[in-house]
Parts: C-alpha cells; structure tokens; sequence
C-alpha cells in the first residue's frame, strides 16, 4: 500500500495537535493543576505528619491508639486518592506545607481534626468525579471515626 505525500502530512499534523494537547494537560497539572484540589492533598499530607506529632506527645493512651490508627490509614487513603487523581490529570506539583504545632491538649487535637474535615468539604467541590469523592469520602469517614475515638473513648 501507497503512502500519499497528503497522507504523511495530515499524520503529522494529527500528530502536532495531540503533542499539543497533552502538552496542555500537563502545562496544567504540573504548574499545579486544579489549585483547589492541591491545596486539600496538600492539607491531608500535612496531616498525617501532624497527628503523627501529637501520637507522640500525647500521655493519653487512649490519644495515643486513636492518633495510630489515624496516621497509619490515612496515608494508603491519601495515596490512592492522588494516584487516582494523577492517572487522570498527570502529576501535580506546587503541594504547600503548613508549620507544626506541638501537642498541648486533647481538645487542640479535636479542634485540629475538625478544621480538617471542614476544609476537606470546602476543597472537594472543585472535584467533579465520583470517584474521587468516594475516596475522599473514606478520608473524612478516618477523620470523623478518630473523632469519636478521642471525643468518647478515654
């Protein structure tokens, strides 16, 4: 089979604007992307280190298995709601982090976990997918169960 001269250039042309394309995607992705949706990982990754420093403060025991369980299910969670996210999109860059507190009461750690949760439901209406909001979902279903745990269990 005969390859037209038009034949190869529709090709490359077909080919230019697909370069095009993913060159936007990931213009878009890797100058940060959906800013919103950066700015919620960002929280939740700052959160796993955070709680992890007041599981090692705290002298409760109850605070301490409560925060464990916390810090050791969110990042699986966290992990697959970004990968999710970027087989989609592409990579996201710009992540933002936050200082650290040290612990100084339960109710610091309470107030903590529930400006997370508010946050959470704020910066997810810019995700559009329910996948993705299934698995922040699961996130905020950890958040609010360890809630409960340092709220009722002592």
């Amino acid at each position: 089979m005969k390859i037209s001269k038009q034949d190869i250039l529709t090709r490359k042309l077909m080919e230019q604007e697909e370069d095009k394309t993913e060159d936007k995607t990931e213009e878009k992705t890797e100058s940060g992307g959906n800013g919103n949706f950066t700015q919620l990982v960002s929280k939740l990754l700052h959160s796993r280190n955070q709680v992890h420093i007041f599981h090692l403060q705290t002298k409760s025991y109850a605070e301490h298995i409560a925060l464990n369980d916390y810090y050791d299910g969110v990042l699986d969670l966290f992990d697959g709601l970004i990968e999710s996210y970027q087989g989609k999109y592409g990579i996201i860059s710009n992540y933002k982090c936050e200082g650290f507190e040290n612990y100084k009461s339960g109710e610091q750690v309470i107030t903590y976990l529930k400006k997370l949760d508010g946050d959470i439901d704020t910066l997810r209406k810019s995700v559009k997918e329910s996948y993705l909001q299934n698995q922040i979902d699961t996130i905020q279903e950890l958040i609010n169960s360890t809630l409960y745990k340092l709220r009722f269990l002592k």
